[in-house]
């Protein structure tokens, strides 16, 4: 009984966060200059520059430099746009 709960505890939790994680990983490896993404925090940018796991983005307000990981998407409205 223990057994058949910890497997559907495995499918309904641990299986899909697995896959988002792989997902973002695929996303930040693809990363090239000049993709609008969307940073943690909230932050809007255009892809400047990438230099091993730093990303440099360009905002409207200047430029920002960030790790990678920081990287949770890329921006929706230029995938409408384009």
């Amino acid at each position: 009984m223990y057994a058949l709960l910890f497997v559907g505890m495995y499918f309904l939790l641990f299986a899909p966060q697995r896959k988002r994680q792989k997902e973002l990983e695929k996303l930040q490896s693809e990363l090239s200059v000049g993709d609008k993404v969307l940073a943690a925090g909230g932050i809007y940018g255009r892809v400047v520059s990438i230099k091993e796991d730093r990303i440099t983005l360009e905002l409207d307000s200047g430029r920002l430099v960030v790790h990678k990981s920081a990287i949770m998407g890329k921006d929706a409205d230029a995938a409408v746009q384009a």
